[in-house]
């Protein structure tokens, strides 16, 4: 379990075709925005500080390794939130790092909203507001129940990294 903060730490990103977007969000939501931390991917983070006045740490642009910063920040536990407003119909040259940190989102269990729908639920959540404590999955004891013992094999032999 991993307890948040009622002041929750929250990434903002959004796609070129999604940035107008996220800011039209953000100018709406400006007030709840403002009572937590705010981190942000290059041009977003810019856009959010400039055009609104928000105060975000602003990390590298997503295809320049920012969507990896915010990968290990979550990995790290550093991160509460993500709000990606990603473009399906438009292919990125960095498909694989958007795949990759939507993916540490679920192995983390970091709530993440990548639409504005989702993302207006999840900010007027009660639990924005009030202490919650999150559940981070066990994959390692999940891991060792999938691996096949080998006979002969000492267990603590299968618990370690075999191949993978």
């Amino acid at each position: 379990m991993s307890a948040l903060r009622e002041r929750r730490r929250i990434a903002l990103v959004a796609h070129d075709h999604k940035k107008q977007e996220i800011i039209e969000w953000a100018r709406y939501n400006q007030a709840l925005l403002e009572q937590h931390e705010l981190f942000a991917t290059g041009t977003t983070g810019s856009l959010l500080r400039e055009q609104l006045g928000l105060p975000v740490e602003r990390l590298k642009s997503g295809p320049l390794g920012g969507d990896l910063q915010l990968g290990a920040m979550i990995a790290e536990g550093r991160l509460d939130i993500l709000v990606f407003f990603w473009d399906p119909l438009e292919s990125q040259p960095h498909d694989v790092d958007v795949k990759a940190l939507l993916r540490i989102c679920v192995v983390y269990n970091v709530p993440v909203a990548c639409n504005r729908a989702s993302a207006d639920y999840l900010i007027s959540s009660p639990l924005m507001v009030q202490p919650y404590e999150r559940v981070i999955p066990r994959y390692d004891e999940q891991r060792e129940e999938r691996v096949p013992a080998v006979p002969g094999e000492p267990e603590s032999e299968r618990r370690g990294n075999r191949g993978g």
